[in-house]
């Protein structure tokens, strides 16, 4: 059984997410759809993690074992050929038989991006916000700090959220401002559903509304969706990388 490795790019503005659904258009059944022409068989495309709806990807990882082997240039432009516009294989390898692309994973980057006037080719991709000092950036920076580290972030996810461990370890977060647009990263070992776009949210209105990291700390420790603010939305945000 040969076991291949995609990293994927997309834009996810017309897709219900990443996840496989009954009554909606997702990026994993459009390509394990395309892969099954090219192959003619069903696979299993495992993906690193779920994007939700509307949100983009720079470096989804998946995998999908195989009997045959694949010439793996010629099965590259194929699928590309046959996928639409808005999803792209950037590279694809065949790697050990045992790797799984959700639970070797180690480490997830998302990052999420504002832009600071209107401007036509940043619509579909950024959040506008108007332009912000570069104190104020300061001041986000060091509120952040508060979620670093291991913590139960069920206050940051939906409130369906079926998942009895809601513990992620946040090791990287930071917000950089550019001219045009601005940047926030943050990493970590798994994300909630939801959870990037709630951190976002929160921490603008912790700036805006001058509140203090005692702020966010009550939020994180009364494990709360109604206690932190409302999300940012989808079209800004990208799955950027992912570690093994």
């Amino acid at each position: 059984m040969n076991n291949y490795k995609l990293l994927i790019q997309y834009d996810g503005t017309n897709y219900a997410g990443w996840q496989m659904q009954s009554n909606a258009v997702t990026v994993q059944q459009k390509i394990a759809e395309a892969i099954q022409i090219i192959t003619k068989e069903n696979v299993n495309l495992i993906g690193s993690g779920r994007t939700d709806t509307g949100v983009h990807a720079l470096g989804q990882i998946a995998n999908f074992r195989i009997d045959k082997e694949l010439d793996l240039y010629k099965f590259k432009y194929q699928l590309n050929s046959i996928l639409p516009g808005d999803i792209g294989i950037k590279e694809i390898e065949m790697v050990d038989q045992d790797f799984h692309s959700r639970f070797d994973a180690k480490r997830r980057s998302y990052i999420y991006l504002f832009s600071h006037s209107k401007n036509p080719f940043y619509e579909k991709y950024s959040y506008q916000l108007p332009q912000i000092k570069n104190s104020d950036y300061q001041r986000l920076n060091f509120l952040s700090r508060v979620l670093l580290g291991n913590n139960d972030f069920t206050s940051f996810s939906r409130k369906n959220e079926e998942l009895e461990n809601k513990f992620c370890n946040v090791e990287e977060i930071h917000w950089r401002r550019g001219k045009d647009l601005s940047i926030f990263l943050i990493s970590a070992d798994r994300f909630l559903h939801g959870m990037v776009r709630t951190i976002v949210g929160t921490l603008l209105f912790a700036e805006e509304k001058n509140l203090d990291e005692k702020y966010l700390e009550n939020v994180l420790n009364k494990k709360d969706r109604s206690e932190a603010e409302e999300s940012v939305p989808a079209k800004g945000l990208f799955l950027y990388k992912v570690r093994y």
